[in-house]
Order: C-alpha cells, then sequence, then structure tokens
C-alpha cells in the first residue's frame, strides 16, 4: 500500500468515526532504523581499531581483570559478573567468551573449551573455567592511563577502550555482520605482526598476509590487503600415504572435519569423484584417510577433492572498523599502522605517568631527608594551631629548597606532619640518599625513553616477541596455486552413447552404440556425414543431426587432436582434403566444415589423438577418358589448417570409394614440458624449468631423498612431493650413479644401474633405518669429490676426485654396490663431470600446427603407388573413428 493509499484510509475513518487523528509515522520509521544501525555497528557488529575489541569482548576482559587473583574462575561466574556492564544475553557472552579463548592469546582456560578442528562445540559454562593468561595482563591493562565510563545503569565503570598496547585486531581477526555493512579481518601471524610493526617505526616498508589456526594452504596473490575486493583461496594439505590412501593432515579456515568429509561423500554420491571410505582419527591434529578403489589416480583425485570439496575454498575479506565512533574501510597495512601508533602513544603516556611519579617520589624523598636531617620537626613542637605547624615547617624548609625541582606545597608539609616518630629515629642518611640516587636513575632513564620513543618501542616489541613467540610459528603455508579444470579431474560417472542414423546422443540411449565414459560435465563433440559439427553439453539424450560419423568427449584449447576430412563438394562437385584442429567454439552451434554447398558430402573422416597422418588410396568411378582410377593420397603432406578452410583440391571427379593404406605416425612436435618449481606442477606454458621435449612414449626420471627411484609418463595432473631430488627426461640408455650411507655397515657405497622396469618403482638404497641417499648422478661420466674428516693428531688426508665410471660398473639396480672408503668422510660434493658425446639420433620429419593464414599453397597429392587395395568395409586406425 503506497503512503497516499493510507492517509486516505485514515480520513476515512476519522470522518466515520469523529474520534481518532491521523498520525504519520515515516519520519520515525527513518530515524528509528538509522539508530537501530547504528547502535549494531558500534555497539554490537564492528571491532574498534584502538583496541581490536568488540564491545562484548572488551566487557568480557574488563570482567576478567575485575575478578583476576591469579585464580581460574569459572566461565558462568563471569558471564554474570560481565552483564553488570551490559545487558547482553548470557549465551551470547558465553560464545564470545569461547571464540576468545580458542585463539588461545588472551585467556588462559582449563577444561573444554571445544575444538575448532573437529567443530565440537565447548562444555557448559559452569564446568568450563578461565583466567588471563600473562600475555593478556602485559599488554591489555593499564588503569592509568584508561578512560572510563558509566555502565548502562550508572552503577559501574567501565573502558571506554582498553589500553592494548598491541596490534591485537590483526592478530585475532574479526567477523561481524552489522546493518547495511559488515567486516572480515582474517588472522594474521604473532610474529610476523611485530615484525611488520618494528618495519614500520623504523620506516621500512612490510607486508602481511594471514596466517590460520587451521593451517593449510593459502594463495594470497588477490589478497588486495585485506580491502574489499580481494580474495584468498584456501586448501587442505593432502598428501599421499600410499597408492590407494590419501591423508587430509590440515584444513581450510572456515571448515572443521565434519563438515569437509560431509562434502567428500556429497562428491562421492554424486559421482565426482571415487572413493572406497574415509577415516577420522583427528584428535590434537588432523588426520582423515582417504582410501582410493584400486585403479584410481591419486594425483587425479587430489585435484578432485580441490575442485568439488570443501578441501578448497575462497575467502573474501572486507576490512571495516570503528575508529572515532564511525565505521571506516582500510587495508591491513594501514591497520597496522594505526595500531602500531597507538601503541607507541600508550607506551608514551605510560613514561609521561611514570615519569611524574618517579618525580613526585623524588621530590618528597628530598623533603622527607631535609626535614629529618635539618631537624625541623623540632621546630613545632611549640606551635599549638594547625596553622602554625604549616608555617613553621615551610620556614624551616626554605633554605634547604633551592635545589628542588617544584615548589613545596601545603600537601607536601601536610605529608611530612604524618611521618611517624619511629621512623625519624631509625631514619638512615646514607640509604636515604641511595633511594634518592636510584630514583634519579630512573627519572634519567625514563627520559631518554621519551626522548628516544620509537627506540623504546621497537624494543617493546622485541621484548614481547621473546616472551611469547614460542608455539606461534606461521601455520599456513602461502603457495601459488595452479588453476584446476573441473572437467579434467572429475570421474567418468556414466556412459555415453549414440544413435548414428537418428542423430541422437546421450547417457540414457542404452540400447543403442557406447561411445565411452564420461562425466555429467563434459561437453561433446559431434560430426556428421553432412560436414556439419557441433559441441554440445552431455545430457540424456541430445538430437545433433542425423548420420553421425564420429563422436567424442570434447578438451577444450586441445591443439594435439586432428581431424583427418576428406569431402564432396556438393553435388557432383570436387573432392577436398583438410586436417584441422578445433580448439575454441560456441556450445551448441552448428558448424559447417565443408565449402557450403548443399548436398555435400564426407567421403573419409578419422579423429587422430596426436596428430597422426595416415596414408589413404583414392578410387575413382569409371567414366569417360580418365586414365588414371586410383592413387595414394599422403596426410602429412597436406599443412594443418583452421576448421573454416576449403582444403586442397584432391580430385575434380566422382570418388567411389576411400581406403586406408597405411596407418599413420605423429606429424606433430614433441611436446615441450616445463616444470614449475612454486606450485609443484608440470606445464606446457612456459612456466619454471624446461624438462624437456616429449612424445608420447617418452618418461620423467623421478628420484626422491628416500632413495626411491620410477619413471612415469609425464601427465599435467601430477603431483610432486618436496622432498624430490631428481626430475628430468628420461634416458632409457644412460646409466644412474648413487653415493649412499650404508646403515648396517656404516660405510658410504657407489652403485651404478639403468631402470630395468620403467613401471615399476625402486629402492636404491638398503633397508637399514640408518641408510640414507647422499648423492645422485644423472650424467654420463660423473666425478664426485670426497673430502675426509681430520684425525685427532693428524693432517687432513687430501680431498679425493673419485671417476665413478671406473670406480664401478654397471649392475643391477638392487645390488648394494662398491664401498666408496673406510676412511670417515666430512662432506661429498658433485664436480663437473668428464666430456661424453652422445650418439646423435635422427628424428623423422615433423610439422608444426599453424594458423590458416599462415599456410603455403596447398600441397600436392601423392601418385606413385600402384597397389590394387582390397574389397570390403573400410576401416580406420586404432584409436581413430569411422571410415567411409
Amino acid at each position: 500500500m503506497s503512503e497516499n493509499e493510507g492517509m486516505n484510509e485514515a480520513q476515512e475513518e476519522e470522518q466515520g468515526q469523529g474520534q481518532e487523528t491521523l498520525t504519520r509515522v515515516t519520519g520515525m520509521y527513518k530515524d528509528w532504523f538509522l539508530d537501530y544501525a547504528s547502535y549494531v555497528i558500534l555497539e554490537r557488529a564492528v571491532p574498534a581499531i584502538e583496541d581490536g575489541f568488540k564491545p562484548v569482548q572488551r566487557r568480557i576482559m574488563h570482567a576478567l581483570k575485575e575478578l583476576d587473583d591469579g585464580r581460574y574462575n569459572k566461565v558462568a561466574n563471569v558471564v554474570g559478573h560481565t552483564m553488570q556492564y551490559h545487558p547482553h544475553g548470557d549465551a551470547s557472552i558465553a560464545d564470545a567468551m569461547v571464540q576468545i579463548g580458542q585463539k588461545d592469546l588472551l585467556i588462559d582456560t582449563q577444561g573444554n573449551w571445544g575444538n575448532i578442528l573437529t567443530g565440537d562445540s565447548a562444555a557448559a559454562s559452569r564446568y568450563i573455567e578461565a583466567r588471563l593468561s600473562k600475555f593478556a595482563l602485559d599488554v591489555v591493562y593499564s588503569p592509568k592511563i584508561t578512560e572510563w565510563q558509566l555502565s548502562y545503569d550508572g552503577r559501574k565503570k567501565e573502558p571506554v577502550n582498553l589500553p592494548v598496547k598491541f596490534p591485537l585486531l590483526l592478530t585475532q581477526g574479526a567477523e561481524g555482520i552489522a546493518v547495511g555493512l559488515s567486516t572480515k579481518i582474517l588472522p594474521h601471524n604473532f610474529n610476523e605482526i611485530i615484525d611488520a610493526s618494528i618495519k614500520h617505526l623504523k620506516g621500512q616498508r612490510f607486508k602481511l598476509f594471514p596466517d590460520f589456526p587451521t593451517g593449510g594452504i593459502i594463495d594470497v596473490t588477490n589478497y588486495n590487503d585485506g580491502m574489499r575486493g580481494g580474495k584468498i583461496r584456501v586448501r587442505a594439505r593432502i598428501s599421499q600415504l600410499n597408492k590407494n590412501t590419501l591423508v587430509i593432515s590440515e584444513i581450510p579456515h572456515g571448515t572443521n572435519t565434519s563438515s569437509l568429509i560431509d562434502s567428500i561423500l556429497k562428491a562421492n554420491d554424486k559421482g565426482k569423484i571415487k572413493i572406497k571410505r574415509i577415516e577420522d582419527n583427528t584428535a590434537a591434529e588432523v588426520e582423515i584417510l582417504v582410501h582410493l578403489p584400486s585403479g584410481i589416480s591419486p594425483d587425479k583425485t587430489i585435484d578432485a577433492l580441490y575442485a568439488f570439496t570443501s578441501c578448497e575454498s575462497s575467502i573474501s575479506p572486507l576490512s571495516c572498523i570503528i575508529e572515532d565512533n564511525k565505521p571506516i574501510f582500510i587495508g591491513v597495512q594501514e591497520m597496522l599502522r594505526r595500531s602500531t601508533d597507538h601503541t607507541v602513544d600508550m607506551l608514551k603516556s605510560e613514561l609521561e605517568i611514570q615519569l611524574s611519579e618517579l618525580q613526585e617520589q623524588w621530590h618528597f624523598a628530598s623533603l622527607e631527608r631535609i626535614f629529618i636531617e635539618e631537624r625541623i620537626y623540632r621546630d613545632i613542637e611549640e606551635e599549638e594551631t594547625w596553622e602554625g605547624v604549616i608555617k613553621a615547617i615551610d620556614k624551616g624548609l626554605k633554605p634547604h629548597t633551592k635545589h628542588l625541582k617544584r615548589a613545596v606545597t601545603e600537601e607536601d608539609i601536610a605529608r611530612l606532619t604524618e611521618i611517624r616518630i619511629k621512623r625519624i629515629s631509625k631514619f638512615d642518611l646514607d640509604k636515604a640518599q641511595q633511594y634518592i640516587d636510584s630514583l634519579e636513575g630512573k627519572i634519567a632513564e625514563t627520559k631518554h625513553h621519551l626522548n628516544n620513543l620509537v627506540d623504546y618501542a621497537i624494543a617493546y616489541f622485541k621484548d614481547l616477541k621473546s616472551k611469547y613467540s614460542k608455539g606461534r610459528e606461521r601455520k599456513s603455508e602461502i603457495k601459488i596455486f595452479d588453476d584446476i579444470e573441473a572437467t579434467k579431474v572429475v570421474i567418468r560417472n556414466t556412459k555415453l552413447y549414440v544413435n548414428r542414423e537418428e542423430g541422437f546422443v546421450g547417457t540414457s540411449l542404452r540400447r543403442d552404440e557406447y561411445v565411452t565414459d564420461c562425466s555429467d560435465i563434459d561437453d561433446i563433440i559431434v560430426f556428421t556425414k553432412s560436414g556439419q559439427m557441433m559441441v554440445t553439453k552431455v545430457d540424456s539424450k541430445t538430437f545433433v543431426g542425423k548420420n553421425i560419423i564420429h563422436v567424442a568427449v570434447f578438451k577444450k584449447k586441445d591443439r594435439r587432436t586432428t581431424y583427418n576430412m576428406i569431402y564432396k563438394d556438393g553435388r557432383g562437385g570436387a573432392a577436398y582434403v583438410k586436417r584441422f584442429n578445433v580448439t575454441s567454439i560456441t556450445r551448441d552451434k552448428v558448424y559447417d566444415l565443408t565449402a557450403g554447398k548443399s548436398s555435400s558430402e564426407v567421403l573419409y573422416f578419422t579423429a587422430n589423438p596426436n596428430g597422426e597422418a595416415e596414408v589413404v588410396t583414392v578410387n575413382l568411378r569409371q567414366k569417360g577418358g580418365i586414365k588414371k582410377l586410383k592413387w595414394d593420397l599422403d596426410f602429412a603432406d597436406v599443412l594443418i589448417k583452421g576448421r573454416g578452410s576449403k582444403g586442397n583440391i584432391v580430385t575434380k571427379y566422382s570418388v567411389k570409394r576411400i581406403e586406408l593404406k597405411e596407418k599413420g605416425l605423429s606429424t606433430l612436435k614433441p611436446r615441450k614440458i616445463w616444470f614449475d618449481d612454486t606450485i609443484q606442477r608440470l606445464n606446457v606454458d612456459g612456466r619454471g624449468e624446461l624438462l624437456g621435449e616429449f612424445t608420447s612414449d617418452d618418461r620423467l626420471l623421478i628420484i626422491n631423498q628416500e632413495g626411491r627411484v620410477k619413471t612415469v609418463i609425464p601427465e599435467l595432473s601430477m603431483r610432486f612431493d618436496d622432498n624430490i631430488i631428481i626430475l628430468e627426461k628420461w634416458n632409457p640408455k644412460k646409466p644412474l650413479s648413487a653415493i649412499y650411507w650404508e646403515g648396517e655397515k656404516d660405510f658410504f657405497y657407489v652403485k651404478r644401474f639403468v631402470i630395468e622396469n620403467p613401471d615399476k618403482e625402486e629402492v636404491i638404497i638398503t633397508d637399514h633405518p640408518k641408510s640414507y641417499l647422499e648423492k645422485v648422478f644423472t650424467d654420463y661420466r660423473p666425478v664426485a669429490e670426497v673430502i675426509f674428516a681430520k684425525k685427532r693428531g693428524e693432517d687432513r688426508k687430501e680431498n679425493q676426485q673419485v671417476d665413478l665410471e671406473e670406480f664401478i660398473s654397471v649392475k643391477g639396480i638392487t645390488a648394494m654396490g662398491n664401498r666408496l672408503t673406510k676412511d670417515k668422510v666430512l662432506e661429498i660434493n658433485a664436480l663437473d663431470p668428464l666430456p661424453y658425446e652422445e650418439p646423435e639420433i635422427h628424428n623423422p620429419e615433423e610439422i608444426e600446427v599453424v594458423d590458416e593464414e599462415d599456410v603455403a599453397p596447398s600441397a600436392k597429392s601423392k601418385s606413385d603407388s600402384k597397389d590394387e587395395p582390397s574389397d570390403g568395409e573400410n576401416k580406420g586406425p586404432d584409436g581413430q573413428t569411422s571410415l567411409f
């Protein structure tokens, strides 16, 4: 209802009853909402920059200080005490206190305070206890510089802000939803915050990144200083225990083991991943065992866990804080600068108060010494009035007060009259002077700190680090994540079928021809006999066009899969040949691969995953005076162009049939593969170290610090441990050399071997627990330098250079090898290998994939063969799709 309609109805009622009056509420609602929004922002949800606390947290800390006597207090008692300052609900106070306690910085806890790893809640507040930590007592409180205000009912005093001398807000983090805005400040590392504060005080640049108590791995590339629009990616730490078991040892921030396991089970139920079972052994540390069925790749499963479960999550920070009773948005670096500057101001205020107190102590100690040493107290024996006493003492002090730093007041004289006779009788001038001298030393020290306030603040932060940094090392590892393509790691959980004649593809056509296994997020590519192509998403049943000749799962940006095609250009038209890739498309759009004439028809088609180029025989129909009715066509002579190219002419005559004569070899160059050490992954984008050029048969050699050796066919989804010492292209003919410590015999041994079984992982050191791998050489003629330990009373033995090729011959991989030396060895170094010339390997001629506009004029067809092809059905090479 609009405002005007409401007013008209109210006026009608007033006229009808004659008693009621019209009251406008629009302005009242406006004021009420603004008041409510301001209250929630300032008094509930958003922390203050001055001390890093929300109001309820500040009152909890104040209540803990009020109750502090060194012993533990029941949380229920603290909750009740907190309610004296503001009528928060007891449950909200207890929850806020548990959150502070779980951060393990300000509150020393006792009892079951819950578990952030498993998500278990804390016990009831009547069962758990708390007291202030030593850090909180050192950093949070200083009553002399605290600004106070009355509580809600005027009976108690509470701090406006606690005088926190530390960037506490960044250490603990904060999260809150107010009216019209929210805040999400991520926690940062305690030691790194101290280091950043020191750098700020020194005028140096610094950077801050989050650190979560649950650990995990984080990518802070887009952190944006914690401001709006920033984002960090958080991953669980997953490692491979064995070929059928994965271990999750750290979890992302914002999750717990229960929610993480639930997300894994959901992904398994949906068919995104395939697991056998999960074991949760979490106690003080996270340990989730994910058991895989046999035949499932652990590397691929790790990627799938990141892609489809809560093992990877994204967190968007939003740094909003309260300063001078107003919400403002600033980055974490600016937040640290302001907090550090505020700490310096607090330290300055404390030093000024301390200096004032020391000066007062020195002033009174000096007056007391004069009063007793000069026996001024005798001057008041005959005075009968208080005024007379004051004047007598003031008169007696005047000759001796020239060295004092301020004038003597009546309050000073009154304090002198309170000195007891017992103290006067036992007064020791030497001790009194020593006390005054010590006060002067403290005053000088305090003035020095005030004059060198920045140095004092730096020393203060260093002292905090020395006291409280133990056990607060960074828990979240910072890495740059690789982007995981879901379609490449998803488990193929369904089957794809095709009805070629009717033109349907889908997962529900179980009575028709089976094509391949796929997942429900895959795209499929379809070619028809009329020369049309379409890419569409996997569905239960989709019509794509009649007379399907090829269907497969589509891979985006795939420049290796090459399609070889010969087609007839319209009715009675010439035949053309073309080779092309399909790298990018618009989904569900029909593409015409012919020249566009009606009645065009595909005569021959193959899909080649590695760019294979076969030889076919072209047979023409007998017509007129055609002299040459058949010849061979080699697809290797046809350049790979874009899918829209018309192609090269084969013949202008009618083609009877095209038959496969010879299977093709790959015409693509070997693929260059790099290893990016930052993310520990392989790539083909030129990032990191070049490992070499790989064909489909080439392998990677992997050796780790534990002495495990294996060779694998490189896949971009592979993961590598941090303890790998050798990662290079494997040469089957090149021997490997290793020097290792044999634990049982207590000597270094040398062995040379070749890998005879590339599909088997071998261990090249003995299984004694003290055995370890010292050096591995992959050169043909390696040389090692042995540095001997010095024997007592003897000169050090000269270093020895060992030609490992001469030292030991190539033996089996399981052989123990020969002892390197009987002397005690201090160090073994690898020297430059001896020269060796590898025999030249002649590779077949290769061609590159080129863009259409860069292609030279059409290649010529070969016509050398005169062999007669056999009759019958045309069949393509293994792994390729239909021929016609």
